[in-house]
């Protein structure tokens, strides 16, 4: 069943109107959907519905609200990638598989091994990954859209000084993963295992309810940042034996994370 997004200001109490022009594009011009079909909507925050279509024009279509329910598809856990800009096209597929597996945030960090130069016009990619992100939970049938937000560099984040669209790194998680090829001890199942302890949870007063996870791009991460994130609160993890391409380092920690902790 087809699935659209609004804002909860566009929920009443037995109806939904959806206004926006590229969804009411797709419903008339490419599902085709006619009065009386039944649509799947989610409002973003909280509560999917499914919806009659009462009325569709070019402007809004009235949909009457059959049922309501939490959202099913979204993970208790909320994680955040933080994700080193890889080059060419590899960051639309890790943006797509993220999502997939339950992204709840994409950050792109320019590092000190960041091939990709921000000339001007990052804002085009920024737009193209968002929409990357709206595509892939309409197929997966998620509550949430997971927004990618602007780039950032990792030097401002360690400095506190990201810009306001950016999650602080040490204040808005309860845990931050650090992925390191150069870890040989720790892993991330220690980690995870140890944070979602209730006497470890009880102690340091973190619910285990956001975490963060930081993944280099295409070279790793210099000395430099290693140090810099361990020093300001990052755990360092091993993934496995292997070294991992970073568009499949993020991917991999997240099916950890939420095998771990979700199932």
């Amino acid at each position: 069943m087809s699935r659209f997004f609004v804002g909860p200001e566009n929920v009443g109490l037995k109806t939904i109107v959806i206004d926006n022009k590229d969804d009411l594009h797709h419903m008339t011009k490419v599902l085709r959907l006619k009065e009386g079909e039944e649509v799947d909507v989610s409002d973003s925050v909280e509560w999917e519905y499914r919806a009659k279509i009462v009325s569709i024009g070019s402007d809004e279509a009235q949909l009457e609200i059959l049922d309501k329910q939490a959202f099913a598809g979204e993970p208790s856990v909320e994680v955040t990638l933080f994700q080193g800009i890889p080059k060419q096209g590899k960051m639309e597929t890790i943006i797509q598989k993220c999502v997939e597996l339950g992204v709840h945030e994409v950050v792109p960090v320019f590092m000190d091994r960041t091939v990709v130069k921000d000339t001007g016009n990052f804002g085009k990619k920024i737009d193209r990954w968002n929409k990357v992100s709206a595509e892939t939970v309409k197929q997966c049938r998620r509550g949430i859209i997971p927004r990618v937000t602007g780039p950032v560099r990792l030097k401002e984040i360690l400095a506190g000084k990201a810009p306001a669209d950016v999650p602080s790194l040490f204040d808005d998680f309860d845990l931050v993963l650090f992925p390191y090829e150069n870890e040989k001890d720790a892993t991330i199942k220690d980690a995870l295992l140890t944070a979602a302890n209730p006497m470890y949870q009880e102690i340091t007063g973190n619910a285990l309810e956001r975490i963060a996870v930081i993944i280099g791009p295409e070279g790793g991460f210099s000395d430099e940042e290693a140090n810099a994130i361990v020093a300001a609160g990052g755990q360092s993890v091993s993934l496995g034996r292997t070294i991992l391409r970073t568009e499949t380092a993020g991917m991999a920690a997240l099916a950890m994370i939420l095998y771990e902790l979700e199932l």
